[in-house]
């Protein structure tokens, strides 16, 4: 299969880890050390440097999302409803988050998340990556203390995260990855199945132009494949360093192949030709209109410098394909 330029999309599928001297420029921050300008001065330095190697690298900007203390963070301080909650052990990795404590029906608050977005995003909308956890993810590790079943929370997250699509939408953003690893880690079943569906569908209908990507990693997709194949959404992201590519079975064409390729578990780089051939493989099995290559897990596993290392290796993978083609 050869495919043209515009099929092939790669970039960032996480926040990107803070560097030593911005985590020390926080901590100084929270010790009286420092001050707040010199603190965002320094966000903003870093989150120009990541913009730069996005814009000569690869088709999808994210600014790194530095500023996001983790994934559901922005959700949990700004919808109410919410509290945050202690810290939480994320899947079976020694990374945390806050783990967000649902009280009361949960409500979004206007421009709630999109005043969370990367600043730099804001001028470049048309080509920025929205992160948002995904319906069943987020239902899934949230406390939920607010009387509603488990399946009624996952049908309001769905409505209430078409509701950000839809605003973030009249804003100028036109791509946004639902991270949703716990379809595969511990896929739904019955009701849950398909009540996962109906929040995709709200989310679709939301705005049926804009590009969803589901991004799904820590354990092998060949399970979940009937159910993802269902969900009403452009691409979805498979994770390769999890899956074996002679596992993949074919799915609708016109769905968007996601293929986590780098593997933020380790901080031992790629092999250049081995991953791209593992992306042609994974291509042949599952042949796809358009192709999504980034990182399989949050990227902010690994210190700063290894992962702006594994970012570079996605780079060159991707300068590969567009210069040997995909077949």
């Amino acid at each position: 299969m050869t495919a043209s330029l515009p099929a092939l999309h790669a970039g960032l599928t996480s926040p990107f880890p803070r560097s030593e001297r911005l985590v020390t420029a926080t901590r100084d921050l929270d010790r009286g050390r420092t001050s707040p300008e010199l603190v965002e001065k320094a966000f903003v330095e870093a989150e120009n440097e990541l913009l730069a190697l996005e814009e000569r690298s690869f088709t999808d900007l994210t600014a790194g999302y530095l500023r996001w203390n983790d994934l559901f963070r922005p959700i949990a301080e700004t919808w109410s409803g919410f509290t945050v909650g202690p810290l939480t052990r994320w899947l079976e990795t020694n990374t945390f988050f806050r783990q967000p404590v649902l009280s009361a029906p949960p409500r979004r608050t206007p421009l709630g998340i999109a005043s969370r977005l990367p600043p730099p995003l804001a001028a470049r909308s048309a080509n920025a990556r929205v992160f948002l956890p995904g319906p069943y993810t987020f239902t899934k590790i949230l406390e939920n203390r607010s009387g509603a079943s488990d399946l009624e929370v996952l049908g309001s997250m769905g409505q209430l995260l078409a509701e950000e699509v839809h605003e973030l939408s009249g804003l100028g953003y036109g791509l946004f990855q639902f991270s949703d690893p716990i379809l595969v880690t511990d896929p739904p079943e019955g009701k849950a199945a398909e009540g996962t569906v109906e929040a995709y569908r709200a989310i679709a209908t939301a705005n049926p132009r804009a590009t969803t990507v589901v991004w799904t990693y820590g354990a092998a997709v060949g399970p979940s494949l009937p159910l993802l194949d269902r969900l009403p959404v452009s691409v979805v992201g498979l994770d390769l360093t999890e899956t074996e590519p002679e596992s993949i079975r074919p799915g609708p064409h016109a769905l968007g192949l996601g293929l986590g390729i780098i593997d933020p578990r380790t901080t031992l780089p790629e092999t250049l030709r081995d991953t791209v051939d593992i992306v042609r493989q994974a291509l042949r099995r599952r042949p796809s209109a358009s192709l999504w290559l980034g990182p399989s897990a949050p990227l902010d596993l690994l210190p700063a410098r290894p992962a702006e290392q594994k970012l570079l290796r996605l780079a060159d993978v991707r300068a590969v394909l567009l210069r040997e083609g995909l077949a």
